[in-house]
């Protein structure tokens, strides 16, 4: 009896079965569209993000160049029309925050500004002109927490009479102006605050003043005070209230007054000529 013969099977064969099936997968690959580029958000995340850049950068030149606080409004010159200017400035005043210079907003403009710590490094030791006296510094502060105010109202709050020159000083430095007239006899000048002392003392609105408890805590009001004692509710309408006339319309009154009274004496004289008329002819 002839004995089996054994045959060896080679390894080929298996290699032979698996590289198909490798080929098929990298052709799978090859087929397949990558999935980084399928995905649209993803590939115009950085052209999005080079736009917003270039507009922040737009910003930060017309406000760096302004010699005045921008509002919104002349900065939306240098963007396009549909661009969220508030949102940009945002993100602009996030990314100035810890710097030497802050993009603040003042008087509801904006501005750059030296961080308010390192104030010090910029002092400068020069001789001020004119140096407000105490007088001065009360009529503002009256000013600027009961406008609108007259003069009489002024000097009963302070207690004391109140120079026609503080108050020119006063709107000599552009801090306080005439907004119109009392509708009270005599048709007294009402005085409020402008623009420029929001943005000389740092502030967006006139709201934005200290309240009673910051005064006391600041140790310019005594701990002390009468009962009742009250700090007003400073407000800055630029519209005049019911109680006051445009600055135009009292001189207009007058001019309307003069008017009716020549015309009221002018019949009366008339009236006279004619009666004395008769007694000239008889004589």
């Amino acid at each position: 009896m002839v004995p089996p013969r054994l045959t060896l099977v080679s390894d080929n064969t298996r290699e032979k079965k698996e590289t198909p099936a490798s080929g098929a997968s990298s052709e799978t690959r090859a087929d397949a569209p990558p999935t980084a580029l399928s995905d649209p958000e993803k590939v115009d995340a950085p052209e999005v993000q080079s736009r917003n850049r270039e507009k922040l950068r737009r910003l930060e030149a017309m406000l760096f160049a302004a010699s005045e606080p921008l509002d919104v409004k002349a900065l939306l010159r240098g963007l396009d029309g549909d661009d969220d200017v508030n949102a940009l400035l945002t993100e602009l005043q996030a990314e100035y925050c810890d710097r030497g210079v802050n993009l603040v907003r003042v008087a509801g403009r904006w501005q750059f500004r030296t961080a308010d710590d390192l104030s010090f490094l910029l002092e400068r030791q020069q001789k001020d002109e004119r140096k407000l006296s105490r007088a001065a510094l009360e009529t503002l502060a009256i000013v600027a927490y009961h406008q609108p105010v007259t003069r009489a109202e002024i000097e009963e709050i302070r207690g004391v009479s109140t120079s026609p020159g503080t108050l020119d000083v006063l709107m000599e430095t552009g801090w306080i102006r005439p907004r119109g007239r009392r509708r009270a006899p005599g048709r007294p000048l009402t005085y409020g605050t402008t623009e420029e002392f929001l943005v000389h003392f740092g502030m967006d609105s006139i709201k934005d003043l200290p309240g009673l408890a910051d005064l006391k805590a600041s140790g310019l009001l005594d701990a002390n005070l009468p009962p009742g004692f009250t700090v007003p509710s400073p407000t800055d309408v630029a519209a005049l209230m019911p109680d006051e006339l445009p600055l135009t319309d009292d001189g207009d009154e007058e001019e309307q007054e003069e008017l009716a009274l020549d015309e009221a004496d002018e019949p009366e004289t008339d009236g006279q000529t004619e009666a004395q008329a008769p007694d000239d002819s008889e004589k």
